[in-house]
């Protein structure tokens, strides 16, 4: 297990280089994204004025704050962060692949993993799915230090959102572009666990 340092962008070399497992840091920009906003992207043919490629998403709605014009030499955006958590992954598998075929986005971060399709979009494009523990709201928040910029903003709170991050992590790689999922090796533990329990009491899995 390896530890990364990355200030966004990355390129293919540097994603590639990365190993379920593995564990990474990010400085620089990141981006957040959700539902609506996917669905307003893909679904609807609205695009954004960000540039995403070689970036990381998030999947965030963020609890923020609007502020007057006379604090926007601080908050660029026009909003304070409260609260900026991470919403469960497995609802925005289908975006996925868009996201990285048509914007160029390298890395999901999320919670509670992604499917096949996801695993597969990561191997054929150059990508990883990074990981953070449910419940660390409050952590994740100390991690940005700005909103710098925000796009699609009459979905808000599932804008795009820009944030300007220092020391955001560690995040665990839990799918990487070779085929490696911590996701699919606990699901195989566990058939695996329970097979064995059935049959030492007689019982056919």
């Amino acid at each position: 297990m390896t530890h990364h340092d990355f200030t966004m962008p990355i390129s293919d070399a540097q994603v590639r280089a990365l190993r379920a497992g593995d564990t990474v840091t990010l400085d620089g920009t990141l981006f957040g994204i959700r539902d609506a906003t996917q669905i307003a992207m893909f679904d609807r043919g609205r695009t954004t004025r960000f540039d995403l490629r070689g970036h990381a998403v998030i999947h965030t709605a963020p609890n923020v704050r609007k502020v007057p014009p006379a604090e926007h030499n601080l908050h660029p955006a026009g909003y304070a962060p409260v609260c900026i958590g991470t919403t469960t992954s497995d609802r925005m598998e289908r975006f996925t692949r868009p996201l990285m075929a048509q914007y160029g986005v390298r890395l999901v971060i999320g919670k509670g993993g992604l499917r096949q399709g996801s695993l597969d979009a990561f191997r054929d494009l150059g990508g990883a799915y990074l990981a953070i523990i449910g419940g660390t709201a409050a952590l994740e928040t100390t991690w940005i230090e700005q909103i710098e910029d925000v796009d699609l903003d009459d979905l808000n709170p599932e804008s795009l959102w820009k944030f300007r991050v220092k020391g955001f992590g560690p995040l665990l790689v839990g799918m990487d572009s070779h085929g490696g999922s911590l996701y699919s090796a606990v699901q195989k533990t566990a058939a695996d666990r329970r097979a064995a329990a059935l049959a030492s009491i007689g019982v056919k899995a």
